[in-house]
C-alpha cells in the first residue's frame, strides 16, 4: 500500500461461477475470476504512469450436506485456491501487489510472457509459488 494506489474506484472483472455435486452430496462452487487493478505510484513521483496488475483467481468452496455429514448448517470449506498474476511483482508472495514502475519495469522483463486474458488455460499457481514471475503480453 505504500508503493502503489488504485487509480479511481473501479476494478474490472471477468469470470464465471459454476457448481456441481461434490463428495457426499456437498454443493461445490467454483469461482474463476480475472481482476484488473489499474495502479499508479503512491508517492505521486511517478507522473502519469499507470500499470495494470492482472490477477486470475480460482476459488473452490464446498458446502457439506448436514443430512450426510456432521457439520454446522450454512458453513463451507475451502477446497482449493489458485491464482495467476502479471504486473504484480516478483518474489515470494507477501500478500501485497508490488507492481513494477519505471526502471523496475525493465528489470521485470526476465519473467515468462503470458496473456493474462487467456481463459482457456487452467489457473496455474497455488499457495506457495516461490519467486515465479510472469510478464503480461498485453494489459
Amino acid at each position: 500500500p505504500s508503493r502503489a494506489q488504485l487509480v479511481g474506484d473501479i476494478v474490472k472483472t471477468r469470470g464465471r461461477l459454476t457448481y456441481r455435486e461434490g463428495e457426499r452430496g456437498a454443493l461445490q462452487v467454483t469461482a474463476d475470476v480475472t481482476f484488473v487493478y489499474p495502479v499508479t505510484r503512491a508517492d505521486a513521483g511517478g507522473g502519469d504512469e499507470i500499470v495494470r496488475t492482472i490477477v486470475r483467481r480460482e476459488l473452490v468452496l464446498s458446502w457439506d450436506n448436514p443430512a450426510k455429514v456432521i457439520t454446522e448448517p450454512g458453513t463451507f470449506s475451502i477446497v482449493s485456491y489458485k491464482y495467476d498474476m502479471t504486473n504484480g511483482g516478483c518474489g515470494a508472495p507477501t500478500g501485497y501487489f508490488t507492481p513494477p514502475f519505471g526502471s523496475d519495469r525493465r528489470a521485470d522483463e526476465t519473467g515468462t510472457e503470458v496473456d493474462p486474458y487467456d481463459r482457456t488455460a487452467p489457473v496455474g499457481r497455488g499457495e506457495s509459488s516461490g519467486d515465479e514471475c510472469a510478464r503480461a503480453t498485453r494489459s
